[in-house]
């Protein structure tokens, strides 16, 4: 390298005293090709070598890192040759460009190195937002106030501490910027959408909609909407708590057993990674509509902003794999709300086939901007069985009268979390499956087991 000289990814430096000059060369080489730096080697490729202590290359990597922005991590060592020794620095190409050294950039031309214009790091900055997904690109307008900090130190950190176990080395911030939810110190669109504290103030239509019908048809009377807001977390954990409470799980008594098996209407999980799914997978560019689930007696129907991409068929869905939001997807792999490796609609389709019940497959009725998933509801096959019928409630109603002998209608209130009308509703249910049965009078009215 000496005896070729300077070249476009080779640059020469005397010591370790011309820092700028060395982020310049950093910068340069970051911005184009790449290149090594040799320390110790005057411009005409005469051998200065220089003192290299304990702690000479940690500091220059710190050095590096703090003044390069997005931060540059280049490879740093050392070679002796003729009896002194070289320090050598070596630079990728960065994958994110422009790379700045105190507000400015740099290219390698030839032997040295130029300044980058206004002009041209608005055009490369375009080339690079074109190779980017858009949930890693900047959110424009948004600022480190706009993260819910408190939700990433207390809920997230701790949570993927636990299911990663390792202990997370670094901030907070550079741990989001590793992730690749923040950048040049501004949040990505995976990082509002993740760890936002208003989403929809960035995204309107970025959230759930849930209506629950009467009946099999749209037609049939409206017994409930939801929206469900906030980081995308809380959408999928709030929704699928949601779909649990409302959607039958049944008891059945095996002859011979004391205990009884219960059988969900619909699979838990195939409930929970079609919520993971469309929040996942939904095409959020295009606000002009959001995810919306209508829940009929038959069937539930997930609908979707976004097609499916091109060569994944409904047929092959399975087998293939593709993600919109890459950021996203990885993020919620890496807390198991979703399957990273593509086996989620494999253990669907499983969960279907060992299901009790026998459920129909799934439908998926794809169109050019939208896709729509349809799960069956069991619920027609229960009349072949001896089987209790429940929702998530009402067994929590039976577990507590289990364990506390009876229960008032405030005590369920408070059970539940609900509104007198609902408690009503969810005792009266059970009275009506003969199951409880209501006794006392007046303002001392409680329920018993039968």
């Amino acid at each position: 390298m000496i005896s070729d000289g300077e070249t476009e990814q080779t640059e020469f430096k005397p010591s370790l005293s011309q820092k700028d000059r060395i982020m310049e060369s950093v910068s340069a080489f970051s911005n184009t090709h790449g290149g090594t730096l040799l320390i110790g080697v005057s411009d005409r490729g005469d051998i200065t070598g220089l003192d290299v202590g304990r702690s000479t290359l940690e500091d220059l990597a710190g050095y590096v890192k703090r003044n390069s922005d997005p931060p540059v991590y280049p490879s740093i060592g050392t070679v002796q040759f003729e009896r002194k020794t070289l320090l050598f620095v070596t630079v990728k190409e960065s994958s994110e460009k422009p790379v700045f050294f105190q507000d400015k950039a740099f290219k390698r031309v030839g032997r040295s190195n130029q300044r980058i214009s206004s002009h041209e790091i608005r055009k490369l900055a375009k080339e690079e937002i074109k190779k980017l997904s858009w949930d890693e690109r900047i959110c424009e307008n948004a600022t480190l106030d706009d993260i819910d900090w408190d939700f990433v130190e207390n809920t997230f950190i701790p949570l993927y501490e636990r299911l990663s176990k390792k202990k997370l080395a670094s901030s907070k911030q550079e741990f989001l910027k590793t992730a690749r939810t923040m950048t040049f110190d501004t949040p990505t669109n995976a990082g509002i959408l993740l760890f936002g504290r208003d989403p929809l103030k960035f995204f309107p239509n970025s959230y759930i909609a849930l209506a629950r019908y009467m009946g099999t048809a749209v037609g049939g009377e409206k017994l409930d909407y939801k929206e469900f807001r906030g980081n995308l977390f809380e959408q999928i954990d709030n929704c699928y708590v949601y779909l649990l409470e409302h959607t039958a799980l049944m008891s059945r008594l095996t002859p011979g057993e004391i205990k009884r098996t219960d059988i969900p209407e619909y699979g838990r999980f195939s409930l929970r990674e079609l919520v993971t799914n469309a929040v996942c997978h939904r095409d959020y560019e295009d606000q002009g509509g959001k995810i919306i689930i209508k829940i009929f007696d038959d069937r539930i129907e997930f609908s979707n902003i976004g097609g499916l991409p091109t060569g994944v068929t409904a047929k092959n869905i399975a087998s293939s794999q593709y993600s919109r939001n890459p950021v996203i997807t990885s993020l919620l792999a890496k807390v198991n709300y979703i399957e990273e490796m593509g086996e989620g609609w494999d253990k669907i389709l499983e969960e279907h086939q060992i299901h009790p019940l026998k459920p129909d497959m799934p439908e998926i009725l794809p169109a050019s901007n939208s896709m729509q998933v349809t799960l069956f509801s069991t619920k027609t096959k229960f009349v072949n069985e001896d089987l209790e019928v429940l929702s998530d409630r009402q067994r929590k109603i039976i577990e507590y009268l289990k364990m506390n002998g009876n229960i008032t209608r405030i005590v369920c209130m408070d059970l539940l979390g609900v509104s007198k009308n609902t408690a009503t509703r969810e005792l009266t249910g059970l009275v009506s499956k003969e199951m409880i049965e209501r006794a006392g009078v007046g303002r001392a009215i409680y329920y018993v087991l039968t």
